[in-house]
């Protein structure tokens, strides 16, 4: 029989603790991607470009999206949402849904119907004189605009924003430091 000399234990413990390191450092890489991947589809970054939401939201400012809250309930009258840009799904968008689905929607100078009744705004604006409508929205289609209203590319331009468009609601802001919190959204709930 042959007995192991102290060097081959020593090299067979060796290659263990090889084997076992290696395959920590893969289990913690793989847990890191799932982690990620998870996060990834629950929530992402967004960088506002131009100043079409002025004066609430700012050009540069940095934002957390919110992409599971529409799966719990339908986009809301408020909302602040990001969106694949109708006319490019490359690009993406951030405006502010005002029309819901099957609404009518008219816009007439600096106001906005809803069913014929002008929508009560309660939140900053930039407004100017434009018409657009009135047009009934489809079954998936949202009516959507900027806050700087005569700066801003939106529904009045290229028609109703389709549901499978939106990728999720603007949640946080997290840069510049100044602007660090929740990004406001508006209640309608007498209106509806």
């Amino acid at each position: 029989m042959f007995e192991e000399s102290p060097g081959n234990q020593e090299i067979k413990d060796q290659r263990q603790r090889g084997k076992s390191t290696l395959r920590e450092i893969v289990e913690t890489v793989l847990l890191t991607l799932l982690v990620f991947l998870a996060i990834r589809a629950l929530i992402q970054n967004f960088r506002i470009e131009g100043t079409s939401m002025e004066p609430n939201l700012h050009d540069g400012q940095y934002l957390i999206i919110n992409k599971l809250v529409y799966y719990l309930h339908p986009p809301e009258r408020g909302d602040v949402v990001v969106f694949h840009y109708p006319r490019n799904p490359r690009r993406d968008f951030i405006k502010r849904i005002v029309g819901l689905p099957g609404e009518k929607v008219e816009v007439k100078g600096e106001r906005l119907f809803i069913n014929s009744e002008e929508l009560e705004e309660p939140y900053a604006l930039h407004t100017g004189g434009y018409a657009w409508g009135p047009q009934r929205l489809g079954k998936d289609e949202y009516f959507v605009l900027g806050d700087n209203r005569s700066s801003s590319s939106d529904s009045r331009n290229w028609g109703p924003l389709p549901r499978d468009a939106i990728i999720g609601k603007a949640w946080i802001s997290y840069w510049p430091p100044q602007h660090l919190g929740l990004v406001p959204h508006y209640s309608y709930a007498a209106t509806e």
